[in-house]
């Protein structure tokens, strides 16, 4: 799997102030203080996770858009500074969907034709009731149905379903799932790590050497 597949619109905020931010406890006058990238700044990226050293980097925000499926999502969701600003939605929009390309190659086909089915079946009864004009009771009845197919089609929805979000969080939370998730069994994760090192200065996160 390639990081191309999950991760776009990449924007990089703050990184040049941080770096100098980083030199602010060493420095009696802030006027001297330069953007430069030296042998502290880097000594303090790679000090040991949650030894407090690193906390420049909560300061080099990253946003950007990744497609996750399911099963990794429930996992993304662990990280408090990994933030979601908005993203698609089961909930809402389940039945609008190109199957054939929501999920990725790890689903059995026999269930996402499964799910093509079930789809068929509540859309056919959307379209039955807007076009019923026989009794209230009717209506309602067939509602009742499409309620339930509906649910039947969210809780039978496989974990190799995507989804894309935006998503804001900075380096030193980079660094975390870097150190965790780099030989993640999900190919997903490890294709992530991979975009990961792609990044401005990635030795921060990381901790390789810059030329490495």
């Amino acid at each position: 799997m390639n990081y191309e597949e999950l991760v776009s619109n990449v924007n990089i905020y703050g990184f040049d102030e941080s770096v100098k931010g980083s030199k602010y406890p060493m420095s009696a006058d802030l006027s001297e203080l330069s953007e430069e990238v030296t042998e502290r700044t880097r000594k303090l990226a790679k000090a040991e996770i949650g030894s407090g050293h690193d906390n420049f980097l909560n300061g080099v925000i990253v946003q950007f858009d990744l497609t996750f499926t399911n099963k990794a999502w429930v996992e993304a969701e662990r990280y408090h500074f990994l933030d979601f600003v908005s993203s698609q939605s089961t909930m809402h929009r389940i039945t609008r969907f190109d199957l054939d390309k929501a999920y990725i190659s790890y689903v059995d086909p026999r269930i996402v034709e499964i799910m093509k089915e079930k789809t068929k079946i509540y859309n056919d009864l959307q379209e039955d009731i807007l076009n019923l004009t026989e009794e209230k009771k009717d209506v309602a009845e067939l509602r009742s149905l499409a309620s339930r197919q509906y649910l039947e089609i969210l809780y039978s929805n496989p974990c190799g379903f995507r989804l894309t979000a935006r998503m804001t969080t900075n380096y030193r939370q980079l660094k975390t799932i870097y150190q965790q998730r780099r030989a993640h069994r999900l190919p997903e994760w490890r294709a992530f790590c991979e975009w990961i090192t792609t990044l401005p200065h990635a030795e921060f996160i990381t901790g390789a050497e810059e030329n490495e």
